[in-house]
């Protein structure tokens, strides 16, 4: 086998099968350590159904990713833990765990840092340094589970990252986190957010896969989303909604559009009435979100009574809007915020 070892946690079971085969072992063995896998070990030692020798070939020619925790902060309001981890090159990545009425949700990271720029964002704000590979994504929602004793049944791709910007990567993460020999989440129980990559959301609506998705929209024009979104400049609003409308058709999934309200920004009584009239023939949800307060953007979010009246008007045009409720506000767990103040810690 080649000296460069390989990534096994992000193995399809076939491949592992392939791998196996050409060790000389059984086709089963695979779905042994596939197993293995997604119930979280961190060491091949951990395997105890797979023979020495085997174990030993393993940790020879592959590795099994892990999250270690670095950080870790618990809302005294609401039990939301938000947590620091980093990889076996020292890059760490935020994740959040939520508990519902349903069960816990955790809101993971697709890549160290963010190229999309958004003003508003504080993960951006840091930079890109890599792509998570699929383990690395698993690896978040395991060390959650072993750290609090829980199972996680939901999982949203909103920490830091843009999803669809590691898209093969993010591909292989979902089809093995809801693989039903795995973790077994299933793909209603996940939501991706996008800040809207096009041709991608063209090619994962030709996929079918019956996940959410969660278009970043924050502005009903594209003047002002070019304003704060980067992206909006290469993927206009009237582009971006087209491929909202053919991922509706191909997958009948209704889509969450994330609206983050600024003070004075995107919060207009004009505001609402042009997105009722962008968001018309797509199944859709608008979230609202009251924008966080990051350093350096000087942004406020909107009050509630601009928020209430921004659901009316909407209401108006036959879309349905909520405001999100707010998880762990005393730790700031929105994603970027920790891994920042961690770095300029160690500087």
């Amino acid at each position: 086998m080649s000296c460069v070892r390989k990534d096994i946690k992000s193995m399809y079971p076939d491949e592992l099968e392939d791998m196996l085969k050409e060790l000389g072992e059984p086709k089963y063995r695979a779905l042994q350590i596939f197993k293995w896998l997604h119930e979280g070990v961190i060491s091949f030692d951990e395997m105890t159904n797979i023979s020495n020798k085997l174990r030993q070939i393993l940790s020879q020619n592959c590795y099994i990713s892990n999250a270690a925790i670095e950080k870790k902060l618990i809302s005294s309001y609401d039990d939301t833990r938000k947590y620091l981890f980093s990889f076996a090159d020292g890059e760490c990545v935020e994740s959040v765990l939520m508990k519902y009425h349903h069960g816990y949700t955790s809101c993971i990271s697709t890549q160290v840092g963010c190229k999309m720029g958004c003003s508003f964002c504080a993960t951006g704000k840091s930079g890109f340094s890599r792509n998570l590979t699929a383990s690395e994504m698993m690896a978040q929602i395991q060390t959650e589970q072993r750290d609090n004793g829980i199972h996680i049944s939901n999982v949203v791709l909103m920490g830091m990252g843009e999803p669809l910007d590691n898209f093969d990567n993010v591909v292989r993460f979902l089809r093995l986190v809801s693989d039903e020999n795995g973790m077994n989440i299933g793909m209603r129980h996940i939501s991706l957010s996008t800040c809207g990559i096009v041709p991608r959301i063209y090619e994962l609506a030709d996929m079918k896969m019956q996940l959410t998705l969660s278009v970043s929209l924050h502005a009903p024009n594209d003047e002002i989303r070019s304003r704060t979104m980067p992206v909006n400049k290469k993927y206009g609003i009237d582009s971006l909604l087209d491929s909202c409308r053919y991922y509706c058709r191909k997958t009948g999934r209704r889509i969450s559009f994330e609206y983050a309200m600024i003070d004075g920004v995107n919060d207009s009584d004009k505001c609402a009435d042009e997105l009722g009239v962008r968001l018309a023939g797509i199944i859709a949800h608008v979230n609202l979100i009251p924008v966080n307060t990051v350093n350096g953007t000087g942004y406020r979010k909107s009050k509630k009574e601009r928020m209430e009246a921004f659901i009316k008007i909407l209401a108006r045009s036959g879309i349905t809007a909520t405001v999100r409720r707010t998880l762990g506000s005393d730790i700031n767990a929105s994603c970027g915020q920790l891994r920042r103040m961690s770095a300029a810690d160690t500087n």
